[in-house]
């Protein structure tokens, strides 16, 4: 089991990491979309947000040395259900392979922010 870490993805923000790599395969943990140098959430649509934390994920997979090609499940998070028609839209753009995924809405989430993604990628 190795830790992935990257200063390129926020830091956690709480006591877990950012992912791990076991076996054959990544783990990330969710990701919501605060700017990793600053920790500040950016934007404020579901799109802005959506794009933020799409790139996080990448961020881990990459220190992973894997890709967004290599995920095979991801599980997305959203503030609101109304928003799933926009975040789809951002979402199909970074996980084009079209993996497994599960999307439900929660009643809040960390920093108060619309969405929150992990993924599970193949090594």
């Amino acid at each position: 089991m190795t830790e992935i870490s990257t200063k390129k993805a926020p830091a956690a923000i709480g006591p877990y990491s950012q992912g791990f790599k076991v076996g054959g395969l990544v783990f990330t943990s969710g990701q919501i979309p605060a700017d990793p140098e600053t920790g500040a959430i950016v934007g404020t649509t579901i799109e802005e947000q959506a794009e933020q934390s799409c790139k996080n994920v990448g961020e881990i997979l990459k220190a992973a040395g894997v890709g967004y090609e290599n995920v095979v499940k991801t599980t997305c998070f959203l503030a609101d259900m109304a928003d799933f028609a926009a975040f789809n839209a951002v979402y199909a753009k970074y996980f084009v392979s079209k993996p497994a995924r599960s999307c439900v809405a929660v009643k809040t989430l960390p920093k108060n922010v619309l969405c929150e993604v992990e993924a599970i990628a193949e090594v």
